[in-house]
């Protein structure tokens, strides 16, 4: 075996799981690497002290500097090493920070404002196979008084992992911490360097510093000086809750003399208005959404870190495989961490250059939904196959870190085989029929027997009926199965997932104002060689007619089918003497009292579009009110040529409090007078989405 010896050590991280053992966020050190790429060295374990030898692939790996190695070695569990990778402006930040650096750490499940005072060594100096661990020691700051806290119980050493923000990098002159600082956590003697000024003042506090101009400045413009009009902000409210929104306006009220910030939020709030604060309009927004405080009470959103006076920028990983394991697959957020984990701006897939079509349609299939993860395992795809992109790349990131950047769907629609798919506006149906049939070679979804023929293989299905067939506001149960009847048309089997789509035609003609999305779709009675039951007595039928279907006299919009003594009944009347019932193919030796089993799926998602724009409202678990709303271009960051798109996910029980009514009640109901969610799901739906209740 040839060896390359390399005189440097080389560190890493290793970001996928090895067949080793050597599991993902394992910092080694390699001392040579085979002509196959292979590394050989030794992986660090508790401690820093070398825990195991051997190899491994390269391509399993990201190289680290000592520095950064030293860093993530004091970080655990391992996997937040990755994390803390990944946001890369924040990871370099951290690296360069200097004494007397100002820093925002996780401490006792609050975040405060920190300033470095040094950078400690952790560990056996100078042992054989001991890589010492790098930590911070920190002096908290009180910033509503400008003190540096002399606390009697002394901080715990920082790692890496729980500095959360770092000051501007304009505001930080001093030079970067290093692993010169020979200090070890066991010693009684610490050198540290004291570079707080000791100011004598009436003023100061018993126990505590004051801080000098420069440094009280620099956390004040840590805390707001960096927020304008369209930062993404957070407030603590009067009840201690943390709320988040974007700032919409900035300036001095009537009867106000500081300056105050006008902030949309994310979510409703009862006290809150709808852009007005007194007698006076200040910018428009929904209602109970618009909170106005003073701007100091402000803080850039701790939800996505970044440096601050810095224009704020979707990051991008270092490595799509440091947060996504290749072998394995992530499974739907569970309903109990949704809100949590999606709920909120710069969340779900990043929509860029007329992407809403891809984007809604990857959301609604791949979020909460199992019906589609079989693609992934019947599709043989190399390591940078579509498949592979697709799974790793959107499906995993998005069900673990909840954000797809916009990158990573551009590199899968750049692999569609089709240029147009990466730039131009297209139909989610076109999309799904090329994603399922073309690239990952799945069969079709559904099997549709027309006129006795034998059955054909269709992707979707679009619902065409006439206008008088159904109601004025017609339910999907309603549309599917006039569309079904009338067009003589039968399932061969029962779906894993079937995708109705609405009688719209284009994207401006609708055919019904409004539609109901069943929550559960009944395909019991369009069903071939399937067991029904007689309209009228209930008994196993054996005939189907048509023209009963619009009979004014036998509740018209329904399937009717007969026994054989219903039918012969009911066609001795005049008005049906002319009718031509069909026998119906039934399963042989089927008992005359076998109960009838209800074959049904369950909506887990509606496609809805608006003026050639996509959304979709996505139901996340069993309960009623588990409903979510998104949308890939919600808002914008920066201009046309230099700015991004910001997607946005909310939680909407409302839907589910409407969809949880009567079909009589939905009906009859005034769509003006509900929520906004409601209004766009009845009147603008697009494409249902149903799975197996199973």
């Amino acid at each position: 075996m040839e060896l390359n010896e390399g005189k440097q050590e080389r560190y890493f991280i290793v970001v996928r799981r090895s067949k080793n053992g050597l599991s993902r966020g394992s910092i080694g050190c390699a001392d040579a690497e085979t002509a196959a790429g292979d590394l050989i060295g030794m992986v660090y374990g508790g401690g820093g002290s070398a825990k195991s030898s051997g190899t491994v692939k390269k391509q399993d790996t990201y190289p680290l500097t000592r520095h950064q190695a030293q860093l993530l070695l004091f970080v655990s569990p391992a996997s937040r090493r990755l994390e803390l990778m990944c946001n890369v402006q924040l990871f370099s930040a951290i690296c360069a920070l200097a004494q007397d650096d100002l820093v925002v750490v996780k401490h006792k499940k609050d975040f405060q404002p920190c300033l470095v005072k040094n950078l400690i060594q952790i560990g056996k100096k100078d042992k054989p196979g001991v890589l010492q661990m790098l930590g911070f020691e920190l002096d908290l700051v009180d910033t509503q008084h400008d003190i540096l806290s002399k606390t009697t119980v002394p901080l715990p050493f920082f790692s890496a992992a729980d500095i959360v923000q770092v000051a501007p990098s304009h505001l930080n002159t001093r030079q970067p911490l290093r692993d010169s600082v020979d200090l070890g956590l066991k010693r009684k003697a610490v050198s540290r360097i004291n570079s707080m000024p000791a100011l004598n003042s009436r003023n100061a506090k018993k126990g505590s510093i004051i801080l000098n101009t420069d440094v009280s400045s620099t956390i004040q413009s840590l805390s707001h000086s960096s927020l304008e009009v369209g930062s993404m902000a957070e407030v603590i409210s009067l009840n201690g809750l943390t709320v988040f929104g974007v700032i919409r306006w900035i300036g001095v009220p009537e009867g106000k003399r500081n300056c105050w910030a006008g902030l949309e939020l994310d979510n409703e709030v009862t006290t809150c208005s709808d852009g007005t604060f007194g007698t006076k309009r200040y910018f428009t927004c929904e209602g109970n959404k618009a909170l106005f405080v003073p701007l100091t009470n402000c803080k850039p959103d701790s939800r996505f870190l970044f440096i601050p006076n810095e224009i704020p920028k979707p990051l991008e990983p270092l490595s799509v495989t440091l947060l996504e394991d290749l072998n394995e697959d992530v499974p739907p957020v569970a309903e109990q961490d949704v809100l949590s984990h999606l709920i909120g701006r710069m969340r779900g897939i990043q929509g860029h250059f007329n992407s809403c079509y891809l984007d809604t349609t990857l959301f609604s299939l791949f979020t909460s939904s199992v019906a589609f993860n079989r693609m992934f395992s019947t599709s043989e795809d190399s390591e940078e196959g579509i498949s592979n992109i697709l799974r790793r790349d959107i499906v995993n990131r998005l069900r673990r870190t909840g954000f797809v950047p916009a990158e990573s769907v551009m590199k899968f629609r750049e692999r569609l085989g089709c240029k147009s798919f990466a730039t131009e506006e297209k139909d989610p149906e076109e999309f799904i029929t090329l994603l399922l049939k073309q690239v990952l070679h799945i069969e079709p979804l559904l099997k549709i027997r027309s006129c006795g023929d034998l059955a054909q293989g269709a992707y979707t299905h679009q619902i065409i009926v006439e206008k008088n067939q159904v109601r004025a506001v017609p339910s999907v149960q309603q549309l599917l199965e006039m569309s079904f009847v009338s067009s003589d048309l039968k399932f061969e089997e029962i779906p894993s997932c079937l995708i109705v789509q609405m009688p719209r035609f284009g994207k401006k003609f609708k055919m019904f104002p409004k539609i109901i999305p069943s929550t559960e779709l009944d395909i019991t009675d369009i069903l071939h060689c399937s067991p029904r039951e007689c309209f009228l007595c209930g008994h196993p039928a054996e005939y189907e007619c048509v023209q009963c279907l619009m009979d004014h006299k036998l509740q018209p919009g329904k399937i009717k089918q007969y026994c054989i003594t219903c039918n012969t009944q009911v066609h001795i009347h005049s008005s049906r003497k002319e009718h031509t019932p069909q026998k119906l193919t039934v399963p042989d030796h089927l008992p005359e009292d076998a109960p009838v089993q209800r074959q049904q799926m369950q909506l887990f998602a509606v496609l809805c579009i608006n003026t050639s724009h996509y959304v979709s409202f996505v139901k996340y678990g069993p309960n009623p009110r588990s409903w979510i709303f998104f949308d890939s271009m919600a808002d914008r960051c920066g201009d046309d040529n230099s700015g991004y798109n910001v997607p946005v996910i909310r939680s909407c029980p409302e839907v589910g409090d409407f969809l949880s009514q009567s079909e009589e009640e939905m009906s009859t109901a005034d769509v003006s007078q509900s929520s906004e969610m409601v209004r766009r799901l009845l009147c603008d739906s697009y494409m249902c989405l149903y799975q197996r209740t199973e």
